[in-house]
């Protein structure tokens, strides 16, 4: 019997498949763009419960909006970059899951 571990098996090491550019990127988007997301949605509650809690004081008013602004933002950006990453892959003929 032979009790060794074969690492270059997918089964027991994930980083074996591996091999090239388009599946660094197949692994990698998936785990940001949830991550992005769940900052997002963080942002949100973040700067809803700072509009709720700001008793119409213009200044937490406007620090709330400035949060919901910049979450907005974020999102977009990431969205576009998704895009670009997207264009990219097909320009440089890249295989690509996502």
């Amino acid at each position: 019997m032979v009790y060794a571990i074969n690492f270059a098996d997918k089964t027991v090491n994930p980083i074996a498949g591996i091999s090239n550019l388009g599946s660094i990127i197949n692994v990698l988007t998936p785990i940001l763009m949830v991550g992005a997301g769940l900052v997002f949605l963080v942002m949100l509650v973040i700067g809803a419960f700072t509009w709720i809690t700001s008793g119409g004081t213009p200044e937490n008013m406007k620090k709330a909006q400035g949060i919901l602004t910049s979450a907005a933002i974020g999102l977009v950006i990431v969205l576009c970059s998704y895009l670009i990453v997207k264009l990219l892959g097909y320009v440089f003929n890249i295989e690509m899951i996502i």
